[in-house]
């Protein structure tokens, strides 16, 4: 069976402000589950989305932040910016970042 991580595709990397987490196209309360996990942890989580997942991640910041952590934490950073989707010569896609930090 596989973890709720590798269920729902997570991708965790390190990141200089916390967590970095790439949020897919994935269930948004298994993935805010994930999230808050954690934000247990680290002080501060950043979510990544690209194209379509843009959707998810919103999702994803406003179940927490609103619903899970009501009060307790809180998005500091939003970024909205676009990368090739190549590297270096081709489409353009869309990509947001989404900080989460805990205020307790």
């Amino acid at each position: 069976m596989l973890s709720g991580i590798e269920k729902v595709q997570l991708e965790h990397g390190a990141d200089a402000e916390g967590k970095l987490v790439i949020i897919h196209n994935q269930p948004i309360m298994e993935c805010a589950l994930d999230i808050l996990t954690d934000l247990v942890k680290h002080k501060t989580v950043t979510l990544k989305a690209h194209g379509d997942s843009i959707p998810t991640a919103v999702a994803v910041a406003n179940v927490v932040t609103e619903n899970m952590m009501k009060g307790n934490a809180k998005i500091v950073n939003i970024v909205v910016d676009s990368e090739s989707s190549d590297g270096k010569f081709g489409p353009l896609v869309s990509i947001i970042k989404i900080t989460i930090t805990k205020t307790n």
